[in-house]
């Protein structure tokens, strides 16, 4: 087993990293904590079109942006604010969850933008200046809480990048860790493979149910998903049905079996392998992933998908090396080796695996070096806006 290195949080969790993350409850107040992030170096800031209505899709956004706040990658959150009875509640929420302190900034109570920016950015660098003082402790392999991610997958993805992060998920389950597989629109066709390999027969008929609740979800618009066809890019990248692209996304869960199901943005309640109902937009999955504690992922990408994290650090999987060996400066590991015949799934799969232990001690991804940190919040009733 590798040393494994982080932050030790005071509710029990560990952080990979030690951001001072800038969270704004309100779209209006999104370009003043973006301001606040450029201006203070070590900051990281989120935006979003939420303007505040409560309405079918409020239970699901309150959930990310409470869960976002608390992720255990946050030395301390500054929380922007208008100032009414839901934001409050949304940190109320936060604060019951975990043990990240949270910092209250309410645009009613300072006055103006100009304040409230000003505020934000001289909490932010006392913040900044503290935790980089902060140093890491030795962890249990207990401490990952890893997401699988793939987008863009191509006719490569099941047979280079995803099998070998199933090996390496395997063997972060194996040593105590937590790994979650997502997007349930990325399993259909293949569901009954993971439910057989369920560790009970609630849990395999969860995964069933699932998949089933998104059919039904769409079906009153008359759309057979089942044979609808993959993405452009997908297609262009060698997949021809859903399906098939389904059978090579599972891979990334590998072999392990599957503990539980998770709603979408819930958090594990303990180690082991779980499937989390999430949207197949990536950015969307990802902040499911960061609300749920999420502290590491893998993505796995064909196509050269850029998207990252604001708190976690993602790490890029490239499925074949005509992408990999040309677009460098966004894929971290080229597992086209494997298709090229230079290394087995077992070497690549090895090579993830150390990959996670290095990013989690501290080493930097190419999205974070690139300020890759999308965030976008998922509805299912249809935008606030």
């Amino acid at each position: 087993m590798k040393e494994l290195r982080a932050f030790a949080r005071a509710d029990g969790r560990w952080g990979f990293r030690n951001h001072v993350l800038l969270l704004p409850l309100h779209q209006v107040l999104s370009n003043v904590s973006r301001e606040v992030e450029d201006l203070v170096t070590g900051a990281v800031a989120v935006s979003h079109d939420w303007a505040g209505e409560v309405d079918s899709d409020f239970e699901r956004i309150s959930k990310v942006l409470s869960g976002i706040g608390n992720n255990p990658n946050n030395f301390a959150t500054i929380v922007l604010m208008i100032g009414t009875q839901i934001e409050n509640e949304i940190v109320e929420r936060s604060r019951t969850q975990g043990s990240v302190p949270l910092h209250v900034l309410s645009l009613k109570h300072e006055g103006s933008m100009s304040n409230l920016r000003s505020r934000a950015i001289e909490i932010a660098t006392k913040l900044v200046g503290q935790s980089v003082k902060e140093k890491r402790d030795i962890a249990p392999m207990s401490a990952i809480v890893l997401g699988l991610e793939c987008g863009g997958s191509d006719a490569y993805s099941g047979i280079t990048a995803n099998p070998a992060l199933g090996i390496a998920s395997d063997q972060l389950v194996a040593q105590g860790a937590t790994s979650i597989l997502a997007e349930t629109m990325e399993i259909l066709g293949s569901e009954h493979l993971l439910a057989a390999r369920a560790i009970n027969p609630t849990v395999a008929q969860q995964i069933i149910d699932v998949v089933a609740r998104y059919e039904k979800s769409i079906s009153y618009e008359g759309i057979d998903i089942r044979g609808a066809q993959p993405s452009r890019g997908n297609i262009e990248g060698g997949l021809s049905t859903l399906e098939e692209k389904s059978l090579g996304a599972a891979k990334k869960a590998g072999s392990a079996q599957f503990t539980g199901v998770l709603e979408f943005a819930d958090v594990a309640p303990t180690p082991g392998l779980y499937f989390m109902d999430t949207p197949g937009h990536d950015i969307e999955q990802l902040s499911g992933f960061a609300a749920a504690g999420v502290n590491i992922t893998v993505f796995t990408t064909g196509r050269g998908t850029p998207t990252g994290s604001a708190v976690i650090p993602t790490i890029k999987v490239a499925t074949n090396s005509e992408m990999g060996n040309v677009l460098t400066d966004l894929i971290d590991l080229n597992a086209g080796t494997i298709a090229d015949g230079l290394q087995t799934l077992e070497e690549v799969g090895a090579l993830i695996y150390d990959e996670i232990i290095r990013v989690a001690n501290g080493e930097l991804t190419k999205a974070e070096i690139n300020g890759q940190h999308e965030f976008n919040l998922s509805r299912l009733y249809g935008s606030t806006l």
